[in-house]
Formats: C-alpha cells, sequence, structure tokens
C-alpha cells in the first residue's frame, strides 16, 4: 500500500494529514508526498516524516502531481489522499478490506467527516456538512470516484491510464469515466477524514465557479450517461439560477415579484433530507445561513457552468484532452511527460507522535503541465510494511 498526498500550500494541514497517515491500523509501505511548487513551509513539514518528497520546481496541479506520486511509489494499492485530510485511524485498513472482498470493485472512495478539521467559521461548517451529507447519502456502487480520499489498485490503475494533466478541475470525473467502464467504483461510510475547506465567502464562490467552468466539457465526453454523484439536486439548480433571472419582471408589476420569490421558495425545499440534516446537527438558525450560503453557491455554479460551455464552444484547447494510451515507459504520465529525480536525504527521525483521528483532513489543486521534480525519500522502520 502506498499513499500519495498531493500538496500546494497546504503547511496548515500537512502535518495533521502525514500524522493520521502515520497512525493507520494498516502502516503503508510508502507515503509519498508530492510538492506541487509551494511557497510556504510545506517541504519543510514533509522532511520531518519518513516518507518520500518529490519536489516540483513549477505548478503542474494534482493531475501531474499524482501521476508524479504514481511514479514514485511501490506498492500494489495506492490510496490517494489531498494534504488537507486527516483520516480517521483505520480508513486505510477499511478501503483495502473492501478492495480485496470485491474482485469486481476497482476503486473504494471515501466520506468527509461532518466536522472540519479545523474550525474556522460558518462558512466552512456550511461546506463541511454539505460534502459529507451527499456523499454519504449516496454511499454504495456509484459512478463517479473522488480521488481526494482514494484507494486503486496499481494494476487497475495503469489499466485505466494517468490522469489527464490538462485538466485542473474536474480530473476526478473524467477519470471515473475511463474507470467506471471497466470496474465498480465504491463510496463508503467506512473510509472517512476530515477535511479544512474553505472559510471565506468569496474565495468559496470563485472556488465554485472556477470548478464549474469545467462541468459542461466533461460531461459533452463522457462515454457513460447517468449513473455519476451529484451533490446537488437537479430541481434546486434550476430553481437558483432562475431567481435572478426572472427578478427583472417585478419591473413590470410588483405583483410579479411573487415569480422569483416562488423560484427561492421552490429552491429552498428541492433538497428536505439536507435541511433535516442541518437544522439536526446545528439547529434552526444555522439552518437559514446555510440556506443562504447554498443558495449562493448555487448561483456561481450555474454561472461557472455557462461560462465554461461557452468557454468550451470557442476555444478548443479548453477541457479534456483527446484520449490517447499511456506511455509504456512511464504508466502513470501522458507521454511520461512527468519526471523526478531522486537525491538521497538524511535519515529522517523517528515520525512525531501521530494525531487522533478526529484532527485529521486536506486538499490539493488540479492541473496540467510537467516539469522535472526532485525527490527526497526514506522509508519507515517501524512495523512490517503491508499493500
Amino acid at each position: 500500500m502506498s499513499v500519495i498526498i498531493p500538496n500546494h500550500n497546504y503547511e496548515k494541514t500537512l502535518r495533521a494529514c502525514l500524522e493520521s497517515v502515520y497512525a493507520q491500523t494498516l502502516r503503508p509501505l510508502d507515503v509519498v508526498v508530492v510538492d506541487d511548487a509551494s511557497t510556504d513551509g510545506s517541504r519543510d513539514i514533509a522532511r520531518t516524516f519518513p516518507c518520500v518528497l518529490v519536489a516540483r520546481p513549477e505548478n503542474g496541479g494534482v493531475s501531474a502531481a499524482r501521476n508524479l506520486g504514481v511514479a514514485a511509489s511501490s506498492g500494489h494499492v495506492l490510496f490517494f489522499l489531498d494534504s488537507d485530510i486527516a483520516l480517521a485511524p483505520d480508513a486505510i485498513e477499511n478501503a483495502v478490506d473492501l478492495l480485496m472482498d470485491d474482485p469486481e470493485t476497482g476503486c473504494v472512495h471515501g466520506v468527509l467527516d461532518p466536522e472540519p478539521l479545523f474550525d474556522d467559521g460558518p462558512v466552512e461548517v456550511y461546506h463541511c456538512l454539505h460534502a459529507h451529507f451527499w456523499r454519504r447519502r449516496s454511499a454504495g456502487v456509484v459512478g463517479t470516484a473522488f480521488f481526494a480520499l482514494a484507494a486503486i489498485e496499481r494494476s487497475v490503475f495503469e489499466a485505466t491510464g494517468p490522469f489527464d494533466e490538462n485538466l485542473r478541475d474536474s480530473e476526478d470525473v473524467e477519470y471515473s469515466d475511463r474507470l467506471a467502464a471497466t470496474h465498480r467504483i465504491r463510496l463508503s461510510e467506512r473510509v472517512t477524514g476530515r477535511h479544512d475547506d474553505v472559510d471565506r465567502l468569496l474565495p468559496m464562490l470563485a472556488e465554485q465557479y472556477r470548478r464549474s467552468q469545467l462541468l459542461v466539457p466533461v460531461a459533452a465526453v463522457e462515454r457513460r450517461r447517468g449513473g455519476g454523484l451529484r451533490a446537488n439536486r437537479t430541481g434546486g439548480v434550476l430553481a437558483a439560477g432562475l431567481v435572478p433571472l426572472t427578478l427583472p419582471l417585478a419591473l413590470l408589476t410588483p405583483w410579479l415579484l411573487a415569480v422569483p420569490l416562488a423560484c427561492a421558495a421552490a429552491f429552498a425545499l428541492a433538497d428536505v433530507g439536507l435541511s433535516r440534516f442541518v437544522a439536526r446537527r446545528k439547529g434552526w438558525l444555522f439552518l437559514l445561513r446555510f440556506t443562504a450560503l447554498h443558495f449562493a453557491v448555487h448561483l456561481a455554479l450555474v454561472l461557472g457552468a455557462v461560462a465554461g460551455g461557452v468557454r468550451w464552444l470557442v476555444d478548443p484547447g479548453f477541457g479534456p484532452s483527446a484520449p490517447t494510451p499511456p506511455d509504456s515507459s512511464c504508466p502513470c504520465s501522458p507521454g511520461g511527460s512527468s519526471s523526478w529525480t531522486a537525491v538521497p536525504p538524511p535519515v529522517p527521525a523517528t515520525p512525531p507522535a501521530s494525531s487522533s483521528s478526529a484532527s485529521s483532513a486536506s486538499s490539493s489543486p488540479a492541473g496540467s503541465g510537467a516539469s522535472s521534480p526532485t525527490s527526497s525519500s526514506a522509508r519507515p522502520s517501524a512495523s512490517p510494511p503491508s499493500g
């Protein structure tokens, strides 16, 4: 078992992420941190652990980073983990068990905890509650894998091909389209971790807008139709989008203000299960704030999807890469473009005391491009390797 952690400027969470990995009930054979040109103290933190550090001189995005991580790893099972997620102590063991129990399952991914890794306010709490709820609701055999918290056998990864390095977002969806054609994808509540999410409103909306721009291009090339995971109800998305479109009707007569108000009410009632879940955990007053934030996120998603669709129509280079067979010289990188060089470091100290699963969570950026990073590595001496 190899754990692959892409990272870009997540010094805040990287230590908690790595501590959770080394506290697992099933110890990994190796842990690979691919630092994607961070400008903070991430690399210094990684060097305090007995992990392989692959240091990229230029930012290439999460797809390129994950592909490099695969090339630098040696386990038969690959566990992808974002650097802003800290795992529950049995997450890796449960993921491996689920893979081994069903030979037709090619990938197992997990459900994020409803509580954030570090509670930085209501915006982050909103995001964590929503992320947990829709994943938990969808648990089982699904059509989409999210590789922030996912295990896949190396043979399956190599047969499916590398992550599309042309995608800085929605790379999970594009990869899942290829993977689901040959293997089952399972979403399980037995694989969990705490996530440190965006904690300010405008950055959160900007992130949702950016990510949603690739929804149309990726959907247009999907071979499968249906079966993918949906974080939001279709009716809610449509209702939210209709509110600003119908608001100008009020200029004709005040009575027509009832139309956008009806659309807003339809949005609020589109996912009753989610509303009940939030009210149970945080109370009815927080639900009002949650609903307002949820509406703003939906508007950002709609605007981003429209902008991305238009851009895809006029820009041939925007969206997923044209399908190409993996290069046999580097099965984890398109065309063998991503490379790394090993530089033996001093033998690291014993890994720090592990943190409890209550403090685990992490995340990383996605993207394209590839330059030649350097790698430093050391293997843990404790516990027999597995996976």
